[in-house]
């Protein structure tokens, strides 16, 4: 399980909410030194309603599905994600509750980068920290927007 594998991913994914670092090749090498990679099977949950972990995951392989447990059909499936995607990302910013379950649809492979290494990023590779804030604010504000116009188009 290597770092070149989700680096791949990333500039693959071509989707309006894709995480778009601008990040060159040693640089990804710099961040993947603060990432920890975990093997996920079918059905097991990566993130949980309710929870605030403080946690951004970056999917290498395999299928995420995320979904609010409990809401009308046609509204809990929120999304399906491919590799290359990064999902808990409101955690980088705040300590707010997760709004929704992450679970594994097939077996996955992903790189969490939790706070503390990340604040460990911000002290000793500042320009890497602020490409990945900027790319993740990216995602932020693609998410939100596709979850306004969804709500307005509901109304």
């Amino acid at each position: 399980m290597g770092i070149e594998e989700l680096v791949q991913a990333v500039q693959s994914l071509n989707t309006d909410d894709a995480f778009h670092a601008r990040l060159d090749a040693a640089q990804w090498r710099t961040l993947g030194a603060y990432l920890t990679g975990y093997q996920a099977r079918p059905g097991d949950l990566l993130i949980r309603q309710g929870d605030a972990d403080r946690t951004a995951y970056f999917l290498a392989r395999g299928t995420l599905q995320v979904y609010v447990p409990g809401a009308a059909p046609a509204l809990s499936r929120i999304a399906m994600l491919r590799p290359g995607a990064i999902v808990g990302e409101t955690g980088l910013f705040s300590a707010q509750p997760h709004s929704a379950n992450v679970e594994a649809m097939t077996a996955v492979t992903v790189w969490a980068l939790h706070l503390p290494r990340f604040e460990e990023l911000v002290q000793r590779a500042p320009a890497i920290a602020i490409e990945v804030m900027r790319a993740a604010g990216a995602v932020l504000v693609a998410r939100m927007r596709a979850n306004m116009a969804l709500h307005i188009a509901v109304a």
